[in-house]
């Protein structure tokens, strides 16, 4: 029975496993939310729905699908933005460990739609490898910085739009890259908490959708246009497209490199526009601390080594299951 035949609750049940998945990937550097609807055999009919939605043709089922994927990954990425985060801030060597083999389990996926390897792919490959080294080359020294302006958490909304079309791509990585993955999880977290808290906490809330509307109008601006861009290179340069995202992966594990840790701000640093003093060292989030390179232990190194293969095997078995990627 194909997709078209499917039942129409069986289609939206399909749908909302399928945006839940998505929705805790695109929290998790290293998973891509693509990957996740490839797992629940929806991505093609999710990709027409936004082909259909954006040129104004309205199917009813197409409707449906959208329906039941976008509020559950909503609702999987306000419930658990917080555990995630903390899970990053206090536990980092070990997280990143286990995103670098997420990150590399993405890679058979991209290759089984990109094979046989030709010139066209081998060019790609380079060039998206390229870029993924120059910007973990470009990653400033430590994370204290000046808060995000507005055009960097839009890029990063488009970034996160791209991961949410393209199997293998991870917009929980390239937000890592881009230096807003804990800055948009505590926003999220801090939304959550400023409207369950009691009496609301208006304050926080509308700090949160300071970040928050930037990032959100940067996804809906990447789903409308940069989605439908890159269907296009996909449908008339396969190979190439196929094999820069081929060269994205590789490249992806230089920006996470795993033996760093947080240490404490000391006066004359600059943290989100403040600068340290003697007075004020004391209250910053460990979140916002800058973070260095460290020298592991031999423990260290095989609990890492154990992380990555861990997270690999994961995302290997998350893209078996359900129909194989072929209609991409």
């Amino acid at each position: 029975m194909t997709a078209e035949e499917e039942s129409t609750p069986i289609h939206i049940a399909r749908g909302a496993i399928g945006g839940l998945l998505m929705g805790l990937a695109n929290l998790v550097p290293g998973i891509s939310g693509g990957t996740m609807l490839l797992s629940v055999g929806v991505y093609p009919q999710f990709i027409g729905a936004i082909a259909e939605i954006t040129t104004l043709r309205f199917k009813l089922r197409s409707i449906l699908l959208l329906g039941s994927v976008v509020p559950t990954a909503a609702i999987a990425i306000l419930l658990f933005a917080g555990p995630v985060k903390n899970l990053v801030v206090d536990h980092r060597w070990t997280m990143y460990s286990l995103f670098i083999g997420l990150t590399l389990g993405g890679i058979p996926i991209v290759w089984k739609l990109a094979k046989p390897m030709s010139s066209s792919l081998l060019v790609g490959a380079t060039a998206g490898f390229v870029v993924m080294l120059l910007m973990a080359l470009g990653q400033p020294a430590s994370s204290a910085s000046a808060g995000p302006s507005s055009g960097l958490l839009f890029f990063a909304g488009l970034a996160c739009a791209s991961a949410m079309i393209l199997p293998g791509v991870s917009g929980g990585y390239l937000l890592l890259l881009l230096g807003q993955y804990v800055p948009i999880l505590s926003a999220v977290s801090n939304f959550k908490q400023g409207l369950t808290s009691s009496p609301r906490d208006w304050d926080l809330v509308i700090e949160a959708m300071r970040t928050g509307v930037p990032v959100g109008i940067g996804v809906v601006a990447g789903v409308v246009g940069v989605s439908n861009l890159l269907r296009y290179f996909l449908e008339r340069y396969r190979k190439p497209t196929l094999g820069a995202l081929l060269g994205l992966l590789l490249g992806a594990i230089i920006g996470i490199w795993p033996f760093q840790q947080a240490v404490a701000p000391v006066p004359g640093q600059t943290i989100k526009g403040t600068v340290v003093t003697l007075e004020n060292a004391d209250s910053f989030d460990a979140e916002d601390w800058p973070t260095e390179h460290f020298t592991p232990s031999s423990t260290q190194v095989l609990a890492s080594l154990a992380l990555i293969g861990l997270g690999l095997a994961a995302a290997q078995g998350v893209s078996r299951f359900g129909k194989r990627p072929n209609g991409l």
